[in-house]
């Protein structure tokens, strides 16, 4: 077996491996209406998957995420409206599953902490630096100049 042979071979294994990997990833589910399609493509990508760490039910392989992506085709397929899918979903699994949560004390807070915290830490850094200021007299910049003059 010669180079040549040996690179085709490797050329041919590599483009069998991807070709049947984009195979695999074909769509699984099906609509009769382009609006449902559209709607369940929608709702992938905003419903987050409880499990993983900020990532969407449609890029996520999680058992949770594949069973909340079978549960919202077949409420698309039902004709559930966009609200209501999400309102059972937050239902079922917490405000967490869907990337809008709304405002609530909790959200509130978890908003205004870190502004707050930057003002203090701005009027901090204010007043350090006022204390910090000093004031020389004549007589001292007198004194340093002799000694830089020395020097």
């Amino acid at each position: 077996m010669n180079f040549r042979s040996f690179l085709i071979i490797l050329f041919g294994i590599i483009l069998y491996s991807v070709s049947h990997s984009a195979s695999s990833v074909e769509e699984k589910f099906s609509f009769e209406d382009e609006s449902k399609r559209a709607l369940f493509i929608e709702l992938g990508n905003e419903l987050r998957c409880p499990k993983c760490q900020n990532q969407n039910i449609a890029d996520s392989n999680a058992v949770v995420a594949k069973d909340i992506t079978a549960k919202v085709y077949e409420l698309v397929k039902d004709g559930k409206s966009k609200d209501e899918i999400i309102s059972y979903m937050k239902l079922r699994y917490g405000d967490f599953v869907h990337y809008e949560p709304p405002i609530t004390p909790l959200t509130l807070w978890l908003w205004l902490l870190p502004l707050i915290f930057i003002l203090f830490g701005c009027v901090f850094m204010f007043l350090l630096s006022k204390k910090k200021q000093v004031d020389i007299s004549q007589e001292q910049l007198q004194k340093a100049d002799e000694w830089l003059d020395t020097k």
